[in-house]
């Protein structure tokens, strides 16, 4: 019965092991790491550039028509930002 308590033990200890970035990000998120509210602007404003560089990527030879529906309206929005 304790080679099986032991086994145990030593199984949990190597799934612990192998999985702990996950556990520790779910009970312990990362914090935002903007202290004011420029860096949240400059932040924010690098994500939709990102954002409006990838959309703008795809479009291949057609233009504006290899965007889906979805992908077109979405770029409409950040432009007006």
């Amino acid at each position: 019965m304790s080679e099986y308590l032991i086994l145990g033990i030593i199984l949990i200890a190597v799934l612990w092991f192998f999985n702990r970035d996950r556990i520790k990000n779910k009970f312990f998120p990362d914090q935002h790491k903007n202290y004011t509210i420029d860096d949240q602007f400059n932040s924010d404003k690098r994500e939709r550039e990102k954002e409006i560089d990838r959309l703008l990527g795809k479009m291949g030879k057609n233009g504006i028509n290899d965007l889906s529906p979805k992908e077109r309206k979405r770029l409409d929005e950040l432009s007006k930002k």
